[in-house]
């Protein structure tokens, strides 16, 4: 390559933007449900379901079950419903697994008034959010910890979503929880922590301005006479 003077091409790739999913704008409008595996130590495997609400990220309803059973999304499903406190038909998109395609779902749905839309299939990037509750359970909590009984992960789950419904705080809606975003109860939040952050950084400031004052006049007094700082 050098004798004949060749040059590889080199352009620089950037990365995709991120694909934004589907997005609700009100609660009870869109859920995901989704179920996950988990491994215990022995190999034993764990199996985890949940249902999300799409517009605060609210975990309406999970479940922790030992065995592959076909009517678990209907016990989660009906769970979650009892946060319909106004009339309405959610959507609740869900992937073509059997436990979501099968008779007693298809009973559920119509009982519950519920319509179903198959995720990655009908709308792309749809089941989005659920997977992203998956990722941060396992990997910031889960993982952490000694999976070695089934109760062991039910009580793990159990403290993670309530730590994360009703403390976790989101950017996206100014610092409010899910629980307050789903609730309509932080709506003040917002501008609790603008006016909050203001405060610490004007303390901030002068704490440092103080401190640089007064390192400043002790140099100067330890001088030499006839000598300044620089």
């Amino acid at each position: 390559m050098r004798e004949h003077g060749w040059r590889r091409p080199r352009q620089r790739v950037h990365p995709p933007k991120p694909t934004v999913g589907v997005r609700a704008s009100e609660p009870n409008q869109i859920w995901h449900v989704d179920t996950s595996v988990i491994k215990l130590l022995d190999g034993t495997k764990v199996y985890l379901q949940a249902v999300v609400d799409s517009y605060s990220r609210k975990i309406l309803a999970w479940m922790v079950s030992e065995s592959f059973d076909l009517t678990s999304t209907c016990q989660v499903l009906l769970a979650a419903g009892k946060h319909l406190v106004t009339a309405g038909r959610p959507l609740v998109y869900a992937d073509s697994g059997v436990e979501n395609l099968n008779a007693a779902v298809n009973a559920t749905l119509l009982t519950a008034c519920l319509e179903r839309i198959l995720a990655q299939v009908e709308v792309a990037f749809s089941n989005s959010i659920v997977e992203a509750f998956w990722r941060s359970l396992k990997h910031q909590w889960l993982f952490l910890n000694t999976l070695d009984t089934v109760a062991r992960v039910r009580a793990l789950v159990e403290f993670y979503v309530d730590e994360y419904n009703t403390k976790m705080l989101y950017p996206a809606f100014g610092g409010q929880t899910p629980d307050e975003t789903f609730f309509g109860t932080g709506a003040k939040v917002p501008e609790e922590l603008a006016l909050a952050k203001t405060k610490a950084r004007a303390a901030r400031l002068a704490a440092k301005r103080a401190m640089s004052c007064e390192r400043g006049l002790g140099q100067q007094a330890t001088l030499p006479e006839g000598q300044f700082p620089s």
